[in-house]
């Protein structure tokens, strides 16, 4: 019995999240006993050179000793309390620090939960029930959510989700990536409604898309006519597409913001930050409630302290260094003829003859190729995310030499099927 059927016998699926289970790749998943720097080991002992990174949390490498070392000491004092802890108040702000648009923190634990809570806040802040969001953005799994989701909804070929009533769908209203006339159109037809534009600033749920020029801005303009609250989703962007996450790289202000991932440390902790009047909606000031045992755990902020510590020290270096890795990566997609999308240290190589602009042009990727892409890569010890639709996450262990290692892989890689489609003429 393989691990994988061992897992499904007792597991929904075998797995606990649906792009492990490697379905779109046509070969069981890894099952992974360590982590070191920028490799992982699978149970069987094979090494490979990690690109997904615990697909964002963990820009600083796996097991960074002193985040590991932060949460040896938070655990043995206890594992949790229910209770506030000064920890808490150190990370609030800290993000306050990097997001200096938003003025109060609230913790929850993953970012699903803080999605969910950030759009159920700019509900109940104004008074309205609908809310825009983008196909192929991926907000998490919460009901209304899912709706034209990105991320594993794409992968399995499922663009919604059974289960969530339809008249609570109709409430959410989505419009297409990168065009906001699509946007001006749903508040046009729903004038008064509309409580929110939830966004992803760098969609990296169809692959990564990169906003057009301007297309932050002209949401950022629209909200404020409409009188709705712009909610950026910077899970995977913050602190990682820069240290102040999009809305600094763009220079765009969100009302709300919703973080996760690298604000855990690589533990399950996660966001959402915006402006005092509208945090002060929340329960127990406010009547927008949100609650959990676990937020704010004190082994989990340990952890997300730690990494944002050495952020806030390291930034200024850190984050040119992956900027340049995350370039010399890209140079060799385009090098071997595969269009690349890239912002920072997170980037797709698309197998279609141009980087998708929305969900549209990337449900039209040759995810056949990118399959074959895909286990040559996993071949050669380089790991990938298992899915033409999510990214590749360059952190700052990653080695000049293993850069090379990974650019020498995909040229092999990308010229592991003859004539291939994706190849640019």
């Amino acid at each position: 019995m393989t691990e994988f059927e061992r897992a499904s016998r007792v597991i929904a699926g075998g797995v606990n999240s649906p792009v492990r289970a490697f379905r779109a790749v046509g070969r069981e998943p890894l099952f992974i006993s360590r982590g070191r720097g920028d490799r992982i080991t699978d149970t069987r002992g094979r090494e490979y050179i990690d690109f997904v990174m615990s697909w964002g949390p963990l820009i600083l490498g796996h097991a960074r000793e002193e985040v590991v070392r932060a949460v040896q000491t938070a655990a043995s004092d206890g594992l949790t309390f229910g209770a506030p802890t000064v920890r808490e108040s150190e990370l609030a702000e800290e993000i306050l620090f990097a997001a200096p648009y938003a003025e109060q923190v609230r913790l929850v634990n993953s970012g699903t939960e803080a999605a969910m809570s950030a759009v159920r806040l700019a509900r109940g802040f104004t008074g309205r029930d609908k809310i825009v969001k983008f196909a192929g953005n991926y907000h998490g799994h919460a009901d209304g959510l899912l709706v034209r989701a990105g991320s594993g909804c794409m992968t399995g070929a499922v663009p919604d989700s059974l289960g969530v009533p339809a008249g609570y769908a109709r409430e959410t209203l989505v419009a297409r990536y990168n065009d906001v006339q699509s946007v001006r159109e749903l508040f046009a037809a729903n004038r008064g409604k509309i409580a929110c534009v939830i966004v992803e600033p760098v969609a990296a749920n169809m692959g990564v898309v990169p906003p057009a020029d301007g297309f932050l801005q002209e949401l950022r303009t629209v909200c404020d006519k409409e009188g709705a609250l712009l909610i950026f989703d910077e899970v995977i962007t913050g602190f990682r597409v820069a240290y102040g996450g999009a809305a600094q790289r763009y220079g765009v202000s969100p009302d709300l913001a919703v973080f996760g991932k690298i604000v855990g440390g690589g533990m399950p902790l996660a966001a959402y930050a915006g402006r005092r009047e509208i945090m002060q909606c929340v329960a127990p000031l406010g009547k927008v409630y949100q609650a959990g045992t676990l937020s704010g755990n004190p082994v989990a902020t340990a952890a997300g302290l730690a990494t944002l510590r050495i952020l806030r020290a390291e930034r200024d270096s850190l984050y040119a260094d992956l900027e340049r890795k995350g370039a010399a990566l890209d140079s060799a997609y385009a090098h071997a003829g595969v269009p690349c999308a890239r912002v920072g240290s997170i980037l797709t190589p698309f197998f279609a003859p141009l980087a998708p602009q929305n969900a549209e042009h990337a449900s039209a990727c040759d995810t056949a190729a990118f399959a074959a892409y895909f286990n040559a890569m996993l071949d050669r010890g380089i790991y990938v995310a298992p899915s033409q639709f999510e990214a590749m996450f360059v952190s700052a262990a990653h080695t000049d030499e293993d850069i090379a290692r990974a650019a020498e892989a995909v040229r092999e890689a990308c010229a592991f099927r003859k004539d291939p489609p994706f190849a640019q003429g």
